[in-house]
């Protein structure tokens, strides 16, 4: 797909740079690395390793079973004030 956009100075600088430093031919690469650097970074945190890692062990702290058990929602509301 062939777009036509118009940037700033500052922002055609920035991608020159980003450009220069990633080897990239043109700053049509540049636009794509960078949405795809933003998809994997942002986009889709809950598919990065550790989170992975962290899910498939379990959370240390909060173990099924440890947690404190109310009688009422008064009792919740007293816990949660104090």
């Amino acid at each position: 797909m062939k777009i036509l956009v118009n940037l700033s100075e500052d922002i055609n600088q920035t991608l020159n740079i980003i450009k220069a430093k990633n080897n990239l031919k043109n700053i049509s690469e540049t636009i794509s690395f960078l949405v795809r650097y933003y998809d994997e970074n942002e986009l889709k945190p809950e598919l990065k390793p550790d989170f992975i890692k962290k899910i498939k062990e379990g959370d240390k702290i909060y173990k099924p079973g440890s947690g404190v058990k109310f009688k009422t929602v008064e009792d919740l509301d007293k816990y949660i004030l104090k």
